[in-house]
C-alpha cells in the first residue's frame, strides 16, 4: 500500500454507462457545485471544482467563474467512482468552456492529479490499471461488438474507502505483489461473459464483507438469481452481478429488487465512452 493510502494493484476496468452530466457554464459569482448538498460538497473537497481549478491553472485562465451543475446518476460512497467520474466530465467540460485546448494527455495528466480514479472514467473504453490505477493501458482485445450487461444493487449508506483499505491492510495474506489480471484479460479476449463472470476478483471485497457483513446476502442472492458473476464494487458497499445478456439482466434486476436486498437495483452495460461533450437538447 502506497504512502497515500491508495494500494497498487492491476485492474482490468470496463467503464458501464450510467449517466453522470456535469454542466459548465460561466457564472457572475462563486465557485461551486449544486447537486443535493445534504451529500455532496460544494466548495474546493468536490472533485468536480477541483477539476475546474486545474484546467483553469493549466489554461492560464484568470478571473473567469464558472457554475458547475451536477445530475448523478451514480450514489455517492457507493464504490463506483461517481466522484471520480464527475471530475473526469468537469475537466472536459471547462476545457471546452474555456476553449484551452489541453489535449488529450494534458487532460490526462491533471485527471491523475486529481485521484487514482479519474483517468479511467476521462478515457473510457476497456484498460488495465496499473500503478495506483491511473496508469492506464487500453486493452484492444475486446472482439467488436462485444457488450456485458450488468446488474448493481445498491446499499443504504455508504462505506468508507480509507477504512476498507485500513481493513484490507490489517490483514496479512503473504502477498507481497498483487496478482496479475491475466485472467480476467484472457476472459475479456474471449468475449465470453461467462468466462469473464468466472474470472471476477476484487481484493476489496473481503475487507469490506468483515465491515458490513450483510453483502454478503446481497451476493448470495445474485448468485442464487443465476449471475455469472457478483463481487463487491471497488470498496462498497455496492454489489454488481454480471448477467448473460440485456433479457438475464431484466430478470436478475427484478429478482434482486423482489428479495428486498438492496436500497435500489440498476442495469447498465459496458464497455461505455469516456467523457465528451453532449450538445444540449
Amino acid at each position: 500500500m502506497a504512502a497515500d493510502g491508495a494500494a497498487g494493484a492491476p485492474a482490468g476496468d470496463a467503464p458501464v454507462a450510467v449517466t453522470v452530466a456535469v454542466t459548465g457554464e460561466g457564472a457572475d459569482t462563486g465557485t461551486g457545485a449544486t447537486p443535493d448538498v445534504s451529500v455532496v460538497p460544494t466548495g474546493a473537497d468536490n472533485l468536480a471544482v477541483r477539476a475546474a481549478l486545474l484546467v483553469a491553472e493549466a489554461g492560464g485562465i484568470r478571473g473567469e467563474r464558472v457554475h458547475l451543475s451536477l445530475r448523478k446518476g451514480i450514489p455517492v460512497a457507493a464504490g463506483m467512482a461517481g466522484g471520480s467520474a464527475d471530475a473526469a466530465a468537469a475537466l472536459v467540460a471547462c476545457d471546452a468552456l474555456w476553449g484551452t485546448g489541453l489535449g488529450t494527455d494534458k487532460l490526462a495528466e491533471l485527471a491523475a492529479r486529481l485521484g487514482s480514479d479519474v483517468p479511467f472514467p476521462l478515457a473510457g473504453g476497456t484498460a488495465l490499471g496499473t500503478g495506483r490505477g491511473e496508469r492506464l493501458s487500453p486493452v484492444d482485445t475486446v472482439p467488436a461488438g462485444t457488450e456485458y450487461h450488468w446488474v448493481f444493487a445498491l446499499a443504504d449508506g455508504g462505506l468508507s474507502t480509507p477504512a476498507v483499505y485500513r481493513e484490507f491492510d490489517a490483514v496479512d495474506d503473504g502477498r507481497t505483489a498483487p496478482p496479475p489480471a491475466d485472467g480476467v484479460l484472457a476472459a475479456l479476449a474471449s468475449g465470453d461473459p461467462a468466462e469473464l463472470g468466472a474470472a471476477l476478483l476484487n481484493d476489496l471485497q473481503a475487507p469490506a464483507l468483515r465491515l458490513r457483513p450483510a453483502l454478503g446476502e446481497v451476493l448470495a442472492a445474485g448468485s442464487e438469481l443465476g449471475a455469472l458473476g457478483s463481487l463487491v464494487s471497488g470498496s462498497g458497499p455496492t454489489c454488481a452481478f454480471l448477467a448473460r445478456d440485456g433479457e438475464h439482466a431484466a430478470k436478475l434486476a427484478a429478482g434482486l429488487a423482489e428479495r428486498g436486498v438492496a436500497r435500489a437495483v440498476r442495469q447498465a452495460s459496458a464497455p461505455a465512452a469516456g467523457a465528451s461533450i453532449v450538445p444540449n437538447p
